[in-house]
């Protein structure tokens, strides 16, 4: 892109606490620039009509800082997303009927620029392959470990989407760690509720870990790891089983995609030796011999990542398109 092409973008990051926003500055070869950064709650309970106006409210603030003229408006929204229509076709019970919201179709409306939406995992794998840990490969598998887990596969800079707007749901697939546990999607086995963070909680608790925290709160994964780390054998069992499981099925993934590397990213995977011990192990039990040497790397961009995402998709899509 010349000097002449750069773009700037209101990139907006819809998620089930907070809504984060910021002025991206696409062009030139460099590296994206971000600007204005802010963040919003989003009171999903409050129902999707609320979410859509705090995503109104945000694009406002930052076209208002551009000096009320940009080039388009990018966003990364949980759900399931027609990122050719801009529609969110589908959410969970995180967020009440945010399902069936004309996203794009109202953000054009109201400030009369192009708008793109996209799933925020895949907004997180599109930053993570252009400009963080994917730079320069030509594919790579984009895996986030969090209170959830989700990825995509990115070739050649374009997401691998599916006919139903669904590649890349990663947590959803079968692992020998999880034979018999039933999953939110309603089938059992997956990764996901073993895997991501509740399932660590769930199974320091299962083991006979303390649930609470010394000031009397409920436990989290931060409070899980620095056990583990100080000889919690239940927190070590706990994180161990998260991260096998992320490692065989990691080793499956790229028996079956050959990327040029696995980028990690997420809470989860920040974990300490037990964990990372354990996805090792995984990892080799599965993985075949001509890919073994798949280099895992870690995520570059953090919150960026679905901010540089969705602005890029407003300038090339994001998805590899069939005719």
């Amino acid at each position: 892109m010349a000097q002449s092409e750069v773009k700037k973008i209101v990139a907006i990051d819809i998620g089930g606490t907070k809504v984060a926003s910021a002025l991206v500055t696409l062009g030139d070869g460099q590296k994206p620039r971000i600007e204005a950064y802010g963040k919003l709650p989003t009171e999903a309970k409050k129902g999707g009509r609320h979410v859509l106006q705090v995503a109104i409210d945000s694009a406002r603030r930052v076209i208002e800082y551009a000096g009320g003229t940009v080039d388009g408006i990018g966003v990364s929204s949980g759900g399931v997303i027609d990122p050719k229509t801009g529609d969110v076709t589908y959410a969970n019970d995180m967020m009440p009927s945010w399902g069936g919201t004309h996203l794009g179709a109202e953000l054009e409306r109201e400030f009369g620029v192009p708008a793109r939406v996209q799933n925020d995992v895949h907004a997180h794998a599109l930053g993570e392959a252009r400009w963080g840990g994917g730079l320069g490969k030509t594919s790579c598998l984009v895996v986030a470990v969090g209170t959830g887990i989700g990825g995509a596969y990115v070739e050649r800079g374009h997401i691998m989407l599916g006919v139903h707007n669904e590649a890349g749901h990663i947590g959803h697939v079968s692992c020998s760690d999880a034979v018999g546990i039933p999953c939110s999607c309603g089938a059992t086995g997956h990764l996901e509720p073993i895997a991501a963070g509740p399932g660590i909680i769930e199974r320091y608790i299962e083991l006979g870990g303390d649930a609470t925290l010394p000031d009397g709160g409920p436990m989290d994964g931060a409070e899980i790891d620095r056990r583990a780390a100080a000889g919690d054998q239940a927190a070590i069992a706990a994180e161990a089983r998260s991260g096998h499981a992320i490692g065989e099925v990691l080793g499956s993934m790229v028996n079956m995609f050959d990327p040029d590397c696995v980028i990690l990213s997420g809470s989860v995977a920040q974990c300490g030796p037990a964990w990372h011990d354990a996805m090792e192990k995984g990892w080799n039990e599965a993985v075949m011999p001509p890919v073994a040497k798949t280099p895992i790397v870690t995520g570059e961009l953090g919150g960026d990542a679905p901010l540089i995402g969705a602005a890029e998709n407003v300038i090339s899509s994001g998805y590899v398109e069939f005719a």
